[in-house]
C-alpha cells in the first residue's frame, strides 16, 4: 500500500494486521481520485472509519488543505499516526480516536469539509447510520461530496428521504463507490 501521487507520491504506508480492516486497494483509489481530480485540491476532507487513513494521506498528498481522520480502533490510530508522521503531513492532518457518530458531533461548529469519505464495515448500515447524523450537521457545506465504500448488495433507496441525492454509483468487482450529495 502506497500514495499513488502528489507530494508523498510512491511513499509505503503501514497498515494494521488481521480482518479488522480492509485496505482500500492502489487500483480502486487511483480511480477513485481520478474522479476526485477537481474535487480534492484545496479542500476540507473527512476520512471516516479511517483504518491506515490512506485514503485522507492520498488527498493531502494531492493538494487538500487539510484532512480530519476518524478512527476508533486504537491498533488502527497508532497506523494513522505512524503514516501521518511518516508523509510528514502532521500540520495538514488531525485525527480523532472516537466512534464515528461521536466525533461528528464532537465536529460541530468547527469544521465544514467539502469532500467526506467513509468506509464503514459492510452490512452493518453504518453509513445509513452517519447520513442520518449528517444530514442536519454543520460540517457539511452545500455541495459537500460523500463518498461511501460499500459492499456490493448495499442499498441506499433511503437517501431521498434523509435529503440526499445518489449522483454516481462506481462499480467494482467486489464493492462499490456511492458518490452522494445534498439534495437540491
Amino acid at each position: 500500500m502506497r500514495i499513488i501521487a502528489g507530494t508523498a507520491r510512491s511513499l509505503p504506508l503501514k497498515t494494521i494486521e488481521g480482518m479488522d480492516t480492509r485496505p482500500t486497494t492502489d487500483r480502486i483509489k487511483e480511480t477513485l481520485f481520478n474522479m476526485l481530480q477537481n474535487d480534492v485540491p484545496g479542500s476540507y476532507f473527512l476520512d471516516l472509519f479511517a483504518g491506515s487513513g490512506q485514503i485522507g494521506l492520498e488527498a493531502v498528498s494531492r493538494g487538500a488543505r487539510y484532512a480530519v481522520f476518524v478512527e476508533n480502533n486504537k491498533k488502527a490510530c497508532t497506523c494513522i499516526e505512524d503514516n501521518i508522521h511518516f508523509t510528514k503531513f502532521d500540520r495538514e492532518t488531525k485525527l480523532l480516536q472516537s466512534d464515528v457518530i461521536s466525533a461528528i458531533r464532537s465536529m460541530e461548529g468547527k469544521y465544514r469539509f467539502d469532500v467526506i469519505f467513509m468506509d464503514p464495515p459492510y452490512k452493518h448500515e453504518y453509513e445509513k447510520e452517519v447520513l442520518e447524523c449528517l444530514k442536519d450537521s454543520s460540517i457539511l457545506k452545500e455541495d459537500t461530496l460523500i463518498i461511501v465504500e460499500a459492499s456490493l448488495d448495499t442499498s441506499f433507496d433511503y437517501l431521498s428521504e434523509l435529503g440526499f441525492t445518489l449522483k454516481k454509483l462506481k462499480t467494482y468487482k467486489t464493492n462499490v463507490h456511492a458518490f452522494i450529495t445534498k439534495a437540491e
